[in-house]
């Protein structure tokens, strides 16, 4: 099976990394609706969208590095996340958190703002107003964004082999064993790996897109009644 393991360690880390961006993605972008530094903050978060990956994969490699600010400080403990499995999944966050927050705050700003000032006025606290009516509200855009984080995750290819490498069985995921098989002038690998890669991201905005469109129906068919 290890012939297999560059499609196991994809899907493991594009699914843990998609399941944290969504919870990081939406509480950031309901958080920012409230943030007098918006635009600052906005623009720090979505600056991997726009930035080379091998440039973000720089960034980490001095941040979590012996010598970086966290990895000086894991070093301590005799712990190292470069070249490691969990460096596949940090690398997957940075690159897909912009792609979660921005459809995630996207979504929510197309709530009508006169719903959440009379749920206020009604005394509902921020927390009940954001699980129980901008959540629900917002799910077909978040659902969208799920599939974007995911898919993105999938095929990370620059900062995850700066900071992760190509390890076999450990830290290569799919991207990079392509890369390494049409390196290598093995294209008939490189073709299975393009195949898979392309199905299972084809797949998943598939799923996705029909959640979204069957939620966006069930919500209006809702308010019809």
């Amino acid at each position: 099976m290890e012939s297999w393991s560059p499609l196991f360690i994809s899907v493991k880390t594009a699914s843990l990394s998609t399941l944290i961006t969504f919870f990081l993605g939406i509480i950031v972008a309901w958080r920012m609706g409230k943030s007098k530094y918006k635009a600052m903050l906005d623009t720090i978060f979505t600056l991997p969208m726009i930035l080379p990956p091998t440039v973000l994969g720089f960034f980490l490699l001095l941040i979590l590095g012996r010598r970086g600010i966290i990895g000086s400080i894991l070093n301590k403990f005799d712990l190292n996340i470069i070249f490691s499995w969990s460096a596949t999944v940090i690398a997957s966050i940075v690159v897909s958190f912009p792609l979660m927050y921005k459809t995630a705050r996207g979504a929510m700003e197309q709530i009508d703002i006169n719903i959440i000032n009379a749920a206020r006025t009604m005394g509902v606290s921020e927390l009940k107003i954001f699980y129980k009516i901008i959540l629900p509200l917002a799910w077909p855009g978040i659902l969208a964004g799920i599939g974007l984080s995911f898919a993105r995750a999938l095929g990370e290819f620059g900062a995850t082999l700066m900071i992760a490498g190509n390890i076999p069985g450990k830290t290569q995921t799919i991207p990079i064993a392509i890369y390494f098989a049409a390196e290598g002038g093995d294209m008939d690998l490189a073709m299975k790996w393009v195949f898979v890669v392309f199905i299972i991201s084809l797949s998943t905005m598939f799923i996705m897109n029909y959640l979204s469109s069957y939620k966006k129906k069930s919500t209006l068919h809702g308010g019809i009644q």
